[in-house]
């Protein structure tokens, strides 16, 4: 449990990446304006967060083009098996609807060496999309879920193709801020008035929410998060399961293969 009671309250406190995570071997702290690679990439916005990384806006002053950066934690940045498998995929991955790796690299914080990863800007979660259909009382068109359900499954047959298994299913014109909405943050501070540990981020920062996106019938998918991704035949170890998600033969053996990926796609469809 997360001890919110040293700092001052705020809404984003609760709704945001657990403050827990900031700690040696976990998160790396980063505020708006942050700079990563001798100031290459400069954080704009967060696009969201996982168990093992916080992911962020960014805009590339070398190629002048935006991207996201996946900052993973200090303790999963170790023996990743995320980026050989990105690397592997990435000869031909638009065409199969894998999310594009522009670049990686390491970056040294208080809480640990962090690896990040560079992706092409992406839309909003298909789920995220699906959920404000239904906020309006709506629904996605049949040819729309017909689509991504297809695309969904060449995407799977191609990593499988490739000998891998993904194991976890969790550019832009000068106005992308009126899409994304312009970022929301509030500073964090301690209600004694101590300064915060090097490890905690300065800022609480709101995820964006893409409150104006309206692309979703013409745009292609991508699957991304390769965070719990292994080699077909190999033993993972521990994935995270969400207990919506899990395949049943998972309850009664550790022995994992690609029809992990085929039971998590047949939930999420």
């Amino acid at each position: 449990m997360d001890d919110l009671s040293i700092y001052r309250p705020s809404n984003l406190l609760y709704d945001q990446e657990r403050m827990s995570r900031y700690k040696p071997g976990g998160f790396h702290p980063v505020c708006l304006g942050d700079t990563f690679k001798e100031g290459r990439y400069k954080i704009c916005h967060k696009l969201g967060w996982g168990g093992y990384s916080t992911v962020w806006l960014a805009y590339d002053t070398m190629l002048e083009m935006w991207a996201s950066i996946k900052v993973k934690s200090a303790d999963s940045s170790e023996n990743s098996r995320e980026l050989a498998a990105l690397r592997a995929l990435q000869t031909t991955a638009a065409s199969h609807y894998i999310v594009k790796q522009l670049d990686d690299f390491v970056h040294q914080g208080p809480n640990g060496r962090h690896q990040c990863l560079v992706f092409e800007l992406l839309g909003p979660s298909v789920d995220t999309i699906a959920y404000d259909y239904g906020e309006d009382g709506d629904q996605l068109d049949p040819d729309t879920i017909f689509r991504i359900t297809t695309q969904l499954l060449q995407g799977i047959s191609f990593i499988h193709a490739a000998g891998y298994v993904h194991g976890g299913w969790i550019t832009f014109p000068d106005d992308l801020f009126e899409v994304l909405g312009l970022p929301e943050f509030e500073e964090l501070t301690r209600i004694d008035g101590q300064p915060l540990g090097p490890g905690v981020p300065k800022q609480l920062v709101k995820r964006a929410f893409w409150d104006d996106w309206i692309d979703e019938d013409e745009e292609d998918i991508r699957i991304i998060d390769f965070g719990e991704v292994f080699v077909e035949g190999s033993n993972p170890g521990i994935l995270a399961q969400p207990p919506d998600l899990r395949a049943p033969e998972t309850i009664f053996t550790d022995l994992l293969d690609h029809r992990l990926d085929l039971w998590r796609a047949g939930i999420t469809v």
